[in-house]
């Protein structure tokens, strides 16, 4: 029986241009994306979307809240809670400029996406309900970049909580899609008095799911996934809070994970390192 993994028809022919060297790989745009959970009498659930299935990227999948970075959060200091930017850069292994826009993406992603906001008063707070006509008009604008993140902040006179956040994981699309990501992951967990609700326009459906189940639903073909979404998911189910998981967030090796194809007996093999259940083998002159 076939799993649920994201394999569209056209990656086998790009693979093989990839290897003959055809094909010029694109550069990876950076983003970020989160993990958000709530707590269950069952253990904790992940908040899920599904791609509207006309998307150009990854259509019909089960995602997480997320996106690129916008080139506005790197250009001024944004009102800031938890560990600094410098400590940001050494743990993502990236500039503080780099640093600070990641961060500003996951949060802005997650409230673009899902309504729930990472930030607070002060850096002892959160925003407790971000549900009324003004704050939606405030998110369509983040959404429609007539308003930056750090404007957003000034004018709402919040601070950025970094210190919800755990980074989990960073993967880079492989090299032969034209839509590239260099993608952190962190983990949240949802503040009290929050809801999230379908905002994003690129979702056709939202659900609160347990990791292990939503895992389960992979591996029975049910749910479409990308690789990391899945590898993520079963990261997520050993842990039986989600305090637990955004506290082992700091334990995570976030080398990045890209996809490699090599020539292997007369077939090109397409593997994640570190993630065998990922690996394709595509003929070297015919379809996958």
């Amino acid at each position: 029986m076939a799993d649920g993994q994201w394999y569209p028809p056209e990656w086998p022919d790009r693979v093989r241009a990839l290897a003959s060297g055809e094909l010029t790989p694109a550069p990876p745009r950076p983003a970020a994306t989160v993990l958000l959970l709530r707590d269950t009498p069952r253990g904790p659930e992940v908040h899920m979307l599904r791609r509207r299935t006309s998307m150009p990227f990854a259509a019909g999948a089960y995602a997480y809240p997320g996106g690129g970075v916008d080139p506005r959060d790197h250009e001024r200091a944004v009102r800031w809670a938890g560990p600094p930017r410098a400590a940001w850069a050494a743990r993502l292994g990236v500039d503080e400029a780099a640093a600070q826009a990641t961060v500003c993406a996951a949060v802005r992603e997650t409230y673009e996406e899902a309504g729930v906001l990472l930030a607070g008063p002060g850096p002892d707070s959160v925003v407790g309900d971000t549900t009324g006509d003004d704050w939606e008009a405030d998110r369509r604008a983040l959404v429609d970049r007539d308003l930056s993140f750090a404007e957003f902040l000034d004018r709402r006179g919040l601070v950025l909580r970094s210190d919800l956040l755990g980074a989990w994981a960073r993967w880079i699309t492989p090299e032969f899609e034209p839509r590239r990501y260099d993608t952190f992951f962190f983990v949240a967990a949802l503040p009290a008095g929050q809801r999230t609700r379908n905002a994003s326009t690129e979702a056709d459906r939202t659900e609160w799911l347990s990791p292990a189940a939503a895992a389960a639903r992979y591996d029975r073909g049910e749910l479409v996934m990308m690789p990391p979404t899945i590898a993520t998911l079963r990261q997520l189910a050993p842990h039986r809070a989600a305090a637990d998981a955004v506290a082992a967030a700091a334990g995570h090796d976030l080398a990045p994970v890209l996809a490699r194809a090599r020539l292997e007996d007369g077939e090109l093999v397409l593997s994640w390192p570190g993630h065998e259940e990922f690996t394709k083998h595509i003929p070297s002159g015919g379809a996958a």
